[in-house]
């Protein structure tokens, strides 16, 4: 494993034209190169046999083995690097088996790469210092923005999911963010997913208004509150989503004093 230098990622994943867009990203940082890439199980698991490695990102949907056979068996072995699995699907029984196979991290496609390279960063001790415990709160904290949205009705493979999926975490973190959507918010998010402003803003208002015309008007009304109006009509982006992350924020704090 690496020392001081680069951090050396390994990919897995049948996805070719995505894992190039992984190196390209990886290559633009002083941080972190990739070192070895895989298309199949069988070829992820010789990379990690055979290839000195700080991270692997493994996709749980391979050929002739999937990511969770590929961490069973990378168990075996005497070293063995940070594993952080992603997936275009995600349950809570899917994430549990992942964590008890022994990856450090859970991510849900789409997302954004720079969020992704700050969580390979931290699990590889680069990061800044954090409490015990914190990249498993992360994951919890994403698995319940996922969780609403999905109670929503917003498909995850909708562009609208991912941005909107990213902005709730990001005004969680920083509640300044929503007070500032145009300036800060929408910029940051088209930077993270190589888009623009104006295809952020009209992807989260497609993705809301799908919500309202799928959804459960007592999942609405519940996950929403006063939002919920018919005279008001759909809510704004800045709206949805500063409702939900006060609501996942209030939640957190009542589960904290507990």
């Amino acid at each position: 494993m690496s020392g001081g230098g680069r951090l050396r990622i390994g990919l897995a994943d049948d996805n070719v034209g995505f894992c190039r867009v992984l190196q390209e990203f990886f290559e633009s940082m002083s941080e972190m190169k990739v070192a070895a890439v895989a298309h199949d199980g069988p070829t992820a698991l010789e990379m990690v046999r055979n290839v000195d490695l700080d991270a692997l990102l493994l996709d749980i949907i391979l050929p002739k083995l999937d990511g969770f056979a590929v961490l069973e068996k990378t168990r075996e072995l005497p070293k063995r690097p940070r594993i952080i699995v992603f997936s275009a699907f995600c349950n809570e029984e899917m994430t549990k088996r992942a964590i008890a196979l022994g990856a450090d991290y859970f991510i849900v496609k789409p997302f954004a790469l720079e969020i992704l390279a700050q969580r390979i960063k931290e699990i590889c001790g680069r990061g800044e210092e954090n409490p015990p415990g914190y990249i498993r709160d992360e994951v919890e904290l994403e698995k319940q923005v996922s969780g609403i949205l999905q109670r929503l009705q917003i498909p995850p493979h909708y562009k609208g999911y991912a941005y909107l999926r990213t902005a709730i975490l990001l005004c969680i973190k920083d509640p300044t963010l929503i007070n500032e959507a145009t300036r800060r918010l929408y910029p940051k998010i088209a930077k993270e997913f190589n888009s623009t402003r104006q295809r952020v803003e009209r992807a989260m208002r497609f993705a809301i208004e799908t919500a309202w015309s799928r959804a459960k008007v007592e999942d609405l009304h519940d996950l929403m509150g006063y939002t919920v109006d018919e005279r008001k009509g759909k809510p704004t982006n800045i709206c949805f989503i500063a409702q939900i992350a006060d609501k996942i924020q209030l939640e957190r704090k009542m589960s904290f004093k507990h």
